[in-house]
């Protein structure tokens, strides 16, 4: 799932590989997928997109877009795919998948596919117009890494919240940080040293210093890896970020204290941690 190293990341791939080619094709429900939305038919992608320009594209919380620009070289729509959607960079003459939903053919021969497993979005909007909540707070809100991310910001985020949310839920639901899901979370929390049903509460301002201060530190490094291992980039490869804590290392023994890493199923995705390094 692609979270906000993977779509700095993803996002920083596409401005190297792609940016200026001419869209010579744009193909959308090759293969029928129940989970793949789009935000028009087949006709609208390929009549806006056909002849268009890769402009700059950017990693947006759990999303990566991708301006379009015209002939004057002005940028009305953009092309930006959702959590949930692979997006892959295939160089001229290679073998693309059998099974996609979603091809954008570019000048010279190299082509963007997007797939899509359990569910994903692949949406062309005109950004001034989208109003979709996912996409407009992601553009907003400032990101771990920024300056107008800072400790204050940071502890403004639980203002408005009952003392008995978990960690968990404080950082990665209600989009009160775009991008932080369920995945970077495991990390975060096993570093800081939380069970991710700690209730926030029970944190005085030294813990909270801890969790704003490997929040910013884990996010950063994941990113300049170029994502997690348990995720791929642009080019089909593995984020060379070594993950604690994901379905990599459940069973195995903390690097910690080395008892054996558990999971559990937790406000609706499974939760990794070591029982005995988080409290």
């Amino acid at each position: 799932m692609i979270e906000i190293p993977e779509s700095i990341t993803i996002a920083k791939q596409l401005n190297e590989t792609v940016k200026g080619k001419k869209i010579v094709q744009a193909q959308t429900e090759h293969t029928p997928h129940g989970f793949a939305f789009y935000s028009g038919d087949a006709e609208f992608y390929s009549t806006v997109m056909e002849g268009k320009r890769i402009g700059q594209s950017f990693g947006i919380g759990s999303m990566v877009e991708m301006e379009l620009e015209d002939e004057t070289g002005e940028s009305r729509y953009s092309f930006v795919v959702g959590d949930g959607t692979n997006i892959r960079y295939y160089e001229p003459g290679e073998k693309l998948p059998g099974r996609y939903q979603t091809k954008i053919a570019l000048e010279g021969g190299s082509t963007l596919v997007c797939t899509v497993q359990m569910y994903g979005s692949m949406f062309l909007i005109q950004p001034d117009q989208y109003d979709n909540f996912y996409y407009q707070v992601a553009r907003q809100k400032p990101f771990p890494g920024t300056e107008e991310f800072d400790y204050e910001y940071f502890c403004s985020l639980k203002e408005e919240l009952s003392g008995t949310t978990s960690v968990k839920a404080f950082l990665a639901t209600q989009q009160r940080i775009p991008g932080l899901g369920n995945g970077v979370l495991q990390d975060i929390l096993f570093l800081a040293g939380f069970h991710p049903k700690r209730k926030i509460n029970t944190l005085r301002e030294a813990h909270w210093r801890k969790l704003y201060d490997t929040t910013v530190d884990v996010l950063g490094k994941m990113t300049d890896a170029g994502g997690r291992d348990t995720e791929k980039d642009l080019l089909g490869q593995k984020g060379g970020y070594r993950t604690f804590l994901s379905k990599l290392t459940v069973g195995k023994p903390c690097p910690y204290c080395g008892n054996s890493i558990q999971k559990a199923s937790y406000l609706g995705g499974t939760v990794y941690f070591c029982p005995e390094c988080q409290e």
